[in-house]
């Protein structure tokens, strides 16, 4: 059920693409795409079901939304080429902890952290925002947000690789008072 819920974001994220921005066809399958995100990993959880197989479709959906955000969002906002360049380095870091993951350990690592859930919630209401706040304002923070959870991403990542440990469970307390869970997913296609 878990899995079915985080396809919705999916096929509501690729809606998206074909809905006028902001109007109310684009705020029903915005808001229901970000919905699903919280309610899967409720269910999966609830329900016994989370799988790695789950975490990997959830980071999927999480970057199909991010993307498709971003493609109808960037076209029609008027912002600042400094906002531009952050996004691309924040992009960079993100590819750069996968690739780091996949060549020091021969699979896909995800992290599922606190700071990444923040995030997702900063990007999450970030469209309403320009409403009472200039879009320089709440980009910024989103912004700071992203950057901090890439670099505990790239760390837990770093960690992950350089221990070499079979479990899954990070503790990191130690870093950011925080506990996030590194999930994986083999190579071979087994989840």
């Amino acid at each position: 059920m878990a899995n079915f819920i985080t396809g919705i974001r999916i096929v509501f994220s690729i809606v998206l693409l074909f809905c006028p921005v902001f109007s109310p066809a684009f705020f029903v399958f915005y808001i229901t795409a970000g919905i699903t995100d919280i309610a899967d990993g409720a269910v999966a959880r609830r329900t016994g079901t989370v799988s790695e197989f789950g975490s990997k479709l959830d980071t999927a959906a999480d970057i199909v939304f991010a993307a498709v955000c971003l493609i109808k969002l960037l076209s029609v906002w008027h912002v600042p080429l400094w906002i531009h360049i952050w996004i691309a380095v924040i992009a960079f870091m993100k590819a750069a902890n996968i690739a780091a993951g996949f060549f020091g350990r021969k699979e896909f690592l995800s992290v599922h952290s606190i700071m990444n859930k923040v995030t997702g919630g900063l990007l999450f209401v970030f469209p309403l925002t320009p409403a009472f706040m200039d879009l320089r304002y709440s980009a910024a923070v989103v912004c700071m947000a992203a950057t901090a959870a890439a670099i505990q991403e790239g760390c837990l990542i770093k960690r992950k690789v350089t221990d070499g440990s079979a479990d899954i469970q990070i503790d990191v307390s130690d870093h950011v008072g925080s506990a996030a869970l590194l999930s994986r997913e083999k190579m071979n296609g087994k989840t």
